[in-house]
Formats: C-alpha cells, structure tokens, sequence
C-alpha cells in the first residue's frame, strides 16, 4: 500500500489533465485500482490483439484521422500551432513520392521506427505509432531517437529540431519535434510498451534497454507528457481508431495519470524489479540493500527532468545516503555488475 504523501504529490502533478476522451462503458473495468505492472498487464489485455490494418490502407486512414478543420493534412513536422504553418499538403495529389526538399510531399512516419521491432506485425500499421508528415523532415529524422537538442544541425521550418542530444543522460544524434506534439508522442511511445508487452524483449532502441524504457528516455517521455497534456486533436484520433479501424484505444489518451502510475512516482515498490537489490526512502535516508553476491555500485539521483542531482558509489552491499535534496519526484538509478535498477522515489 502507498503512503498517501505519495498519492498527493501525484495527483497534484496531474490536475492539469482532464478525462476528456471516450472509451464505451466498462472498457476499463478490470484495470481499475491497480498500479504499477499490474496496471500495464491489465491494459494490456484490454488493448491486445486489436483489428489489424493493411499497411497500403494507411493513406486513405490518414484522411480520416489527420485531416485540419481546413481539409489540409494535420502534419506534425509542418503544422504550427495558433500560427501560420509554412506550407499544407493536400491529400492525395502531395503524396510522396520523391522528394528533394521540405514542403515537396507527405509519407508515412513510424514516429517509433520500424527497424526498431525489425518491421514487424502488426505493429508496422499500428495507427498509434503511424502519422503523414513531411517527407524531407521524415527523412531528416529518420531512425534517431526523440530527445532534446542544443545545438541543432537541422531545423524545419516549424521547428522541428536534428541535432546533438543535451538532454541528461542521453548522447548521440537525436530528434526533437515542436512542444506542442511531444506529449502526443510520448503517450504513443507508452502505448507501444503496453500494447506489445511481452514482445519489446527482442527489440533494438537506443530508447530501449531489456525491452523497457532506458533512465533517460523513461525521464525524457515522462516530463514531455506531463508538460504537453493531452488535446482534443488526440482525443478526437483515439476515438475514430477504436470506432472505426482498430477497435483499441490508447490508455493514456483516455487516463493520462495512468502514466504515472505505471512508470512515474506512484508504481508500487512491490513492482519494481529487485534483481539487483532493494531501494527504499528511511525518513532523510535512501537505503541500499544489495543481493549478496554484489558488493558495490553508483546510485545516481536524477529529478524530474532527468537531471542528475547526485551520485554517490559505495563498496559495500548495503549504503545509507543523505536525501540532501529538495522536495519533488525523482529516479533513482543503481548500476552494479550484476546490472541496472531504476526506481521512483518521492521525497
């Protein structure tokens, strides 16, 4: 059982979200009151073994599901939000294609890559993962991971960023979208570990670790849907999906603290995996108790946002270390030889 501290810093975090979406009466019954795996294996069988859609029939899905109040194509890459977008394609006639630079035509973007879970099905029609957007961008973008960039070596012409990850505890080239659609990305990427539980084992991400979520992308898609809460553009996707195509839903549209629960501060400690030792909070202290066959490690302290805040290695299999810092929520990572373990922890 949580403490209810725990419940409250939570349920503050999450006020902003609104429980606007639609799912039919007694969808989620059986995932109600749980947190943690628990909850993901619930969803799971709720959301699992959907209507697949033939991969050629995505382009004719797009126009039901993408299109602006103008007609145009609802690209992601392109669009800009309360402004002027630099240009709109046109269904149909901007399909790609060949292309030689941005605003020539719309593709297909798996905005989780295909070679990713090696182009498999049904995930390589999976609606949830797949957009229209700009071809070139498309390309620019191409098998990189999401992150955030510093100094970018591209920039679309709405904002979309290629460059440099600056983001703590990632490296490497990755790409950034505008503010506006991370959080729709981020909640596609938590229905992708939801969705193909028991199937991620196999697949290569620089995202990915053991078929979960790595610290710093875990961090990363954590604070992007926290910052960008779910819009009506969403909502209105999710429904047309499950009422007409692939008759799932994605959780985390319909119950965006269910984030939270699963991979955020209030998944139960019962939860975690303790192959590696166990973390708990002890009034100021965190505490390390390690398997005995590990006798040291590094815990590193990171907050919300994925910044590290404090690391500290020790050389036996237990450690007491001051909790010297403020009050907020934050992951914990401890590496041994015997490999890694990540926790949440509220303080």
């Amino acid at each position: 059982m949580l403490p209810m501290a725990r419940h409250f810093v939570v349920l503050c975090l999450c006020a902003p979200f609104q429980l606007l979406a639609q799912p039919p009466a007694g969808y989620y019954d059986a995932a109600q009151g749980l947190t943690g795996e628990p909850l993901r294996s619930a969803l799971h069988e709720i959301i699992d073994d959907h209507s697949v859609i033939d991969f050629n029939s995505l382009w004719s899905n797009f126009f039901n599901l993408d299109r602006k109040p103008n007609g145009k194509i609802w690209d992601m890459y392109s669009d800009v939000p309360g402004g002027t977008s630099p240009y709109e394609f046109t269904f149909g006639s901007d399909q790609c294609g060949e292309y030689n630079g941005e605003g020539d035509c719309y593709n297909r973007e798996h905005s989780f890559p295909q070679s990713w879970f090696n182009n498999g099905t049904p995930m390589v029609s999976d609606l949830f993962l797949i957009y229209p957007t700009d071809g070139w961008v498309n390309g620019q973008r191409g098998n990189w991971a999401y992150g955030e960039v510093g100094s970018p070596s591209y920039t679309s012409q709405n904002g979309s960023k290629l460059g440099l990850c600056n983001f703590p505890g990632c490296s490497g080239t990755v790409f950034e979208p505008i503010d506006a659609y991370k959080g729709d990305l981020a909640r596609g990427y938590f229905y992708m570990l939801t969705r193909y539980l028991g199937q991620t084992q196999s697949w290569t991400s620089p995202m990915l670790m053991s078929g979960q979520f790595n610290a710093w992308a875990e961090a990363l898609l954590l604070s992007w849907h926290l910052a960008d809460p779910v819009s009506q553009k969403e909502i209105d996707r999710n429904n047309k999906i499950f009422n007409t195509m692939q008759n799932n839903r994605n959780p985390y549209i319909d119950q965006p603290q269910w984030v939270e629960y699963i991979w955020g501060a209030t998944a139960s400690v019962s939860d975690l995996d303790v192959s590696v030792g166990r973390i708990w909070k002890d009034q100021d202290q965190l505490r390390i108790s390690l398997n005995k066959q590990v006798v040291n490690g590094l815990v590193q302290i990171h907050d919300g946002r994925g910044s590290l805040v404090k690391s500290v290695s020790f050389s036996s299999d237990q450690a007491s270390i001051p909790l010297d810092v403020p009050a907020g929520i934050y992951l914990i990572v401890l590496d041994t030889k015997a490999g890694r373990q990540v926790q949440k922890l509220v303080w």
